[in-house]
């Protein structure tokens, strides 16, 4: 896997990335948005950081690219190259637009449809997370990995506001067990399971764009996730119009719970 072809577009996302996190902060609590018709926002900054990071990878390489605010097919697009990218110009819309710090730009790279390489510039801490299978996680210029301790009350999960108020139960469930943070950005949830400052992340109101990056880092800090509605990987089609995905993600034991708590919460949501 680590040959030359995919080193060459580690290099080049890298550099695709940090050129427009000058853009981002400027933008940051200062730009005007739209809703669009998914009810989620959209800004000029978000459409710019596309354009600009496809140019640049498109400029270099014959791969697929994949972003949420520039692919205008109205249904699935198959990935034909070995290369794809997949993009998230703004992860955490709603925050960057409100002045809430936890933001990020998420860009995936995958190999035959699997993430192999992510990259997530954090807002909030100004630092590029990036890594993968065989390649480990930097968090900056700390090498980081997955909680390795055993799940306890202590330990931090992420979990985003349920879109569905039946999803209440879950959120019960969490709190019964562990300590919950919500933080308004599904990428960096994911990608602070990667640098150990979360323990465990649960979700069911993502979609491929919002994850793709933070999957190849958890994979490359030693995590596992598990999706709950159906196997999302490999991509083999990018699709505005998916359904929501629901996942549990943490070290291996965390997951096990994880993967335990919500078939819990799951009864009892058809019992009400």
């Amino acid at each position: 896997m680590a040959d030359s072809e995919l080193h060459s577009r580690i290099a080049q996302g890298r550099r695709a990335v940090l050129a427009q996190t000058d853009l981002l902060h400027e933008g940051f609590g200062r730009v005007a948005s739209q809703w669009k018709t998914d009810g989620t926002r959209v800004t000029a900054v978000d459409l710019a950081i596309s354009e600009n990071i496809m140019r640049a990878v498109q400029a270099e390489f014959d791969d697929d690219f994949f972003s949420e605010e520039l692919t205008l097919a109205s249904g699935p697009v198959p990935l034909t190259k070995r290369f794809a990218w997949v993009l998230d110009p703004i992860d955490g819309t709603n925050n960057f637009v409100t002045g809430l710090a936890h933001c990020a730009i998420s860009l995936a790279l995958l190999d035959a449809g699997e993430p192999v390489y992510g990259f997530v510039y954090d807002l909030s801490r100004r630092t590029l997370i990036e890594g993968g299978p065989g390649f480990g996680v930097s968090d900056g210029e700390r090498r980081t990995e997955v909680v390795q301790t055993v799940p306890d009350p202590q330990s931090l999960i992420g979990f985003h506001s349920p879109y569905d108020r039946n999803f209440a139960r879950h959120a019960a469930v969490l709190a019964e067990n562990f300590k919950i943070r919500a933080l308004g950005s599904s990428t960096l949830h994911l990608a602070y399971v990667a640098t150990g400052a979360l323990a465990g992340v649960v979700d069911h109101n993502v979609k491929i764009w919002d994850i793709a990056a933070a999957v190849a880092l958890l994979r490359g800090a030693g995590g596992e996730i598990a999706f709950l509605n159906g196997e999302q990987l490999p991509l083999r089609h990018f699709d505005l119009h998916m359904g929501r995905i629901f996942y549990v993600a943490g070290n291996a034991a965390m997951t096990t719970r994880l993967r335990q708590l919500m078939a819990c919460g799951s009864q009892d949501v058809g019992q009400t």
